[in-house]
């Protein structure tokens, strides 16, 4: 009998489960929000428990799950503070007698700006922002967590995420789509079927180390939005030159667009054996367009 405990149930926890739940005996997560409790718990009843951990204090529910866990799945970013899971639940993790593999959700955005040029685990990290300054934080807490307790952690850094729901598709849909242009400027991305392969991955071998989940080809921002209107048999949205796109961005938009590196992936392939189902946005796109296609004949609207 085998307990996944997944500390924020967001997008990429949700995907995990979906794909790779049954691996596990009994799952809990948490939630911020009660109706979102409510609603996870009556969706999901009999596979998934929902807890509520609001980032400062864990329940007595939350610490005999704890207790109960043989892996946790780390998604809730870092606040202000530092790492809300370590401050909170750190002295039951330190205890949790079944704990034996751990992984933690975070970013590219750790190696900083690199003006496009390739970076991989080995990269010295330039963290040019506070956000991404208290990500690498997080990372390194949890990594000293797991030499303290002698139990691997693996780091899993996820490029910019896409899938159902969660994709130019939906930007072109909803009519906010801005195919921005900035000379020189590219992006990596990862499905997150492909994020999930990498956390079964980390969690079935108990790996241990930094990992880049990222696809194959950095490219242009704008080049999904291309190619998702084509398959749509639609325009694509007109280029918008970043100088002219950058004042009405948020601050946190900018800071994306302030940093460009190619990430490699060659580690996540050869030490976890990820085969990328989607190696480029390419494949990513067609096989989300052939979903939506096949829902929609379902349903009598194609």
């Amino acid at each position: 009998m085998s307990t996944l405990l997944c500390f924020g149930l967001g997008y990429s926890a949700e995907h995990f489960i979906a794909r790779y739940g049954d691996g596990f005996s009994r799952i809990v997560g948490t939630v911020r929000g009660a109706e979102r409790a409510t609603v996870l718990n009556a969706r999901l009843a009999g596979r998934l428990k929902a807890l509520l951990f609001d980032g400062q204090s864990a329940s007595p529910e939350l610490l005999h799950a704890i207790g109960e866990a043989d892996a946790a799945l780390v998604s809730i970013p870092q606040d202000e503070s530092g790492d809300p899971i370590l401050r909170a639940c750190g002295d039951a993790l330190a205890h949790a007698r079944h704990l034996r593999s751990i992984v933690y959700l975070s970013t590219v955005g750790v190696y900083g700006d690199r003006g496009g040029d390739w970076v991989d685990e080995d990269s010295p990290v330039k963290p040019d922002s506070p956000r991404s300054r208290g990500r690498f934080a997080a990372e390194q807490a949890w990594r000293e967590f797991g030499a303290r307790r002698t139990i691997p952690v693996a780091i899993l850094r996820l490029a910019g995420i896409y899938g159902p729901g969660r994709n130019a598709f939906t930007q072109i849909a909803r009519g906010d789509a801005r195919r921005i242009v900035k000379l020189g400027q590219v992006f990596n991305r990862v499905h997150v079927d492909d994020i999930a392969q990498a956390i079964d991955a980390s969690l079935t071998r108990k790996s241990s180390g930094i990992f880049n989940a990222a696809d194959d080809e950095p490219s242009p921002p704008g080049d999904p939005l291309v190619f998702a209107a084509q398959l749509l048999g639609v325009p694509s949205p007109p280029e918008i030159a970043y100088d002219e796109a950058a004042p009405a961005m948020s601050p946190l938009a900018k800071s994306f667009w302030q940093e460009c590196r190619r990430v490699k992936n060659d580690k996540l392939k050869r030490e976890l054996g990820v085969c990328l189902l989607y190696p480029t946005y390419r494949e990513g796109l067609r096989a989300l367009f052939e979903q939506e296609k096949h829902e929609a004949g379902r349903h009598g609207r194609f």
